[in-house]
């Protein structure tokens, strides 16, 4: 159970990125509550707000189950689940972007 949190704290993570970083530039950018979901945009505040919501369950996950950092199961598995959703996204919203550049958006 312990490298399933890490997983998932791995996940949530890498997810606050694009968010934070979408709404601190001011950009929209897709959200689960976006419409359609996760591909129409949606406000920089909306986005900003996500990103930080994904960061405070990464830190809870990390709080209760504390990482060493180093060449071990637990960094592996926080890693992994980094690699993981970072993998899927790219290509989610690779297909997204390229599909608003077909309808000339």
């Amino acid at each position: 159970m312990h490298y399933i949190t890490l997983f998932f704290a791995g996940a949530f993570l890498c997810n606050c990125i694009p968010h934070l970083v979408a709404g601190l530039q001011g950009r929209p950018f897709p959200t689960p509550f976006a419409k359609p979901r996760g591909v129409g945009d949606s406000s920089p505040l909306v986005n900003f707000l996500w990103g930080a919501f994904n960061l405070l369950i990464a830190l809870v996950r990390l709080v209760r189950h504390p990482v060493t950092l180093g060449a071990n199961f637990e960094c592996v598995a926080l890693a992994l689940g980094a690699l993981v959703i970072g993998v899927y996204l790219a290509r989610h919203f690779g297909r997204v972007q390229q599909q608003a550049r077909a309808r000339g958006l």
